[in-house]
């Protein structure tokens, strides 16, 4: 008996679901950078606004933490996630990568497998291949349900992300689409690439559906796209009404109208789209990624990226921008704009207690020894810290030099004292340091602020990434502390009351909340480190900004007594922090 056709297929202009015109209208919405709990909040409010499509990525590197696994509990439930989307009426671009960008750690490639020497990234090198596969064999069978071939609400599988702007090779995106229908997927398959002439060349495949990406310039943009592809559907499968921030610079921000009038000249055309980001959401814990063009730049914890809806998820100016919009195209539900949601009311948090992390070091992770300083890759490690330590076999002024820099910031102590700061950002990798004793301990706490996400770069690894020299003579016999933070057990505590303490230390301390609600950690008088809420690693934050506060989800909290922990890397002038109502994404090239 043959197949049935997919559901969703491909006219001369258009799409076809189930036979009938169909134009897709569709927000992108990471289920990994959203609450489980406020997941059909934010796709019932995708429907209100006219939508009939929600596109997600699919993260590798946090379903499969290492070789054999498959991770899809709380916040990478993914068939869950589809099940909600499912019952609010919405289909799903589902965009499985291996490589997905996103602003995400690594692109979404795992560091356990781009740490394999000379292993190429997004190519047919059999050890990429090989795990894509072995990875692929576990993710697809608990999606089969959700597939349009079964009655689910997945309609189209993206080929790779904006392969032309990486490479040309068509053989490896021909074996990836292999990959996926060997493995039961029949739905429509699509590659999306810059709408550049030569990036679409570059990475589009023969009998799959090409899309473009951008923001601007709307009508060009489609004609390069229509100039590639002589038939077949136009489709804007990236079309960023926003942009994403990194630590230091300006927060990015695009007016409504400007935003809104490019969305009606693609809807005018007769286009497709999805909306990058209909709501961005926060890179909670590690997770968000870094650019290195000219200079490492790291991505700050909130992803906003002044999307339709805010980070907590409330409609914000682009809302009802759009939804005017769409309802010149579409019908549009006859309900009215979502409200923002309850937000905690103003809340005073005092730390009153205190443990030293270099101290605690030895309660996080028993210590390693190497002859020369490894890797954090090495070390099996993907996210959070290392804790390097050895002995100085001089005294006096001396010149400290890692060879190979640090990945990403290295804070150097010197019998427990602070010595500087290298940032790889900054270039940074020499450093003169004062030993005062024969034997004086060296410690180096190194953090990965997150692999690049984007260009040759992929794969980059962290802690100390080559010998250490000391006046030009290599430092050996390192103990090592890996401090990936995926949790916390019960540290050395002790009362410090309202005394500031000097860094690197975790604080804590408790309030009281009535009902959950929304909320935003203000921290005015601290420097830069990682917040906990009852466990839930809220991000970073950072002193330089531009982002001031950290998001808050509501079901983080709970009535009554809740625990906040801070990871302080360096000194607070205060010991209380702030839970507020309102967010601080910090300054914009307006201001």
């Amino acid at each position: 008996m043959p197949a049935a056709p997919p559901a969703l297929t491909l006219s001369d202009d258009g799409f076809l679901l189930h036979g009938e015109p169909f134009r897709i209208l569709s927000g992108a919405l990471h289920y990994f950078r959203t609450h489980p709990d406020q997941w059909a909040d934010r796709l019932r409010k995708a429907r209100l606004l006219g939508l009939n499509t929600v596109e997600t990525y699919v993260p590798w590197n946090l379903h499969q933490p290492a070789p054999g696994t498959l991770d899809l509990d709380g916040l990478l439930d993914l068939p869950r996630f589809l099940e909600l989307a499912h019952a609010e009426g919405l289909r799903v671009l589902l965009r499985p990568g291996p490589y997905i960008c996103a602003e995400w750690e690594g692109g979404g490639l795992p560091s356990w497998l781009t740490a394999q020497p000379g292993l190429r990234p997004r190519s047919r090198d059999p050890r990429f291949t090989a795990a894509v596969d072995a990875y692929l064999d576990l993710l697809l069978p608990p999606l089969a349900p959700h597939m349009a071939a079964r009655g689910g609400p997945v309609i189209a599988v993206q080929v790779e992300n904006e392969y032309g702007a990486y490479g040309d090779d068509t053989a490896y995106l021909a074996y990836l689409a292999d990959a996926l229908r060997t493995r039961g997927v029949e739905e429509l398959l699509f590659t999306c690439d810059q709408a550049d002439k030569a990036k679409l060349a570059a990475g589009s495949l023969p009998g799959v559906l090409t899309t473009g990406t951008f923001g601007g310039r709307a009508e060009q943009s489609l004609e390069v796209l229509r100039a590639h592809q002589e038939s077949g559907p136009l489709m804007c499968a990236e079309f960023w009404i926003g942009w994403f921030d990194h630590w230091g610079e300006p927060h990015h921000i695009r007016a409504a109208d400007d935003a809104a009038t490019d969305l009606d000249t693609l809807l005018s055309a007769g286009a497709s789209v999805n909306i990058y980001m209909f709501h961005g959401g926060t890179n909670f814990g590690f997770t968000a990624g870094a650019n290195h063009d000219h200079a490492y730049t790291p991505t700050v914890t909130s992803y906003d990226y002044d999307a339709v809806l805010t980070e907590c998820g409330d409609p914000g100016p682009k809302y009802a921008a759009f939804r005017e919009v769409i309802a010149r195209h579409a019908a549009v539900p006859d309900e009215p704009v979502p409200e923002p949601s309850p937000k905690l009311p103003p809340t005073d948090v005092t730390l009153t207690d205190s443990a030293n992390a270099l101290v605690c070091a030895e309660f996080l992770s028993p210590g390693e020894q190497f002859t020369d300083p490894p890797t954090m890759e090495r070390l099996g490690q993907a996210y959070g810290f290392v804790l390097y330590g050895t002995e100085l076999p001089a005294l006096g002024d001396r010149v400290l030099h890692f060879t190979g820099g640090v990945g990403d910031r290295a804070q150097v102590f010197v019998n427990g004292a602070p010595a500087g700061v290298l940032e790889r950002e900054r270039h940074e990798d020499t450093l003169h340091v004062r030993s005062p004793e024969y034997g004086a301990r060296l410690d180096v706490l190194v953090e990965n602020m997150g692999r690049a996400n984007y260009g040759p770069r992929i794969g980059d690894p962290k802690g100390i990434t080559g010998p250490v020299t000391l006046d030009g003579e290599p430092l050996e016999n390192w103990t090592c502390h890996p401090l990936p933070l995926d949790h916390l057990p019960e540290l050395p505590f002790r009362g410090t009351g309202n005394t500031p303490v000097a860094g690197p230390s975790f604080h804590r301390g408790t309030f009281t909340v009535d009902t959950p609600a929304d909320a935003f950690l203000a921290l005015p008088g601290w420097t830069k480190g990682v917040a906990w809420i009852n466990g839930f690693n809220l991000g970073r934050y950072w002193s330089r900004g531009p982002q001031r506060r950290l998001y808050v989800p509501a079901p983080v909290l709970r009535p009554g007594t809740n625990e906040l922990v801070l990871l302080e890397l360096h000194a607070a002038t205060t010991r209380t922090v702030r839970l507020t109502d309102e967010p601080d994404l910090g300054w914009t090239d307006e201001t």
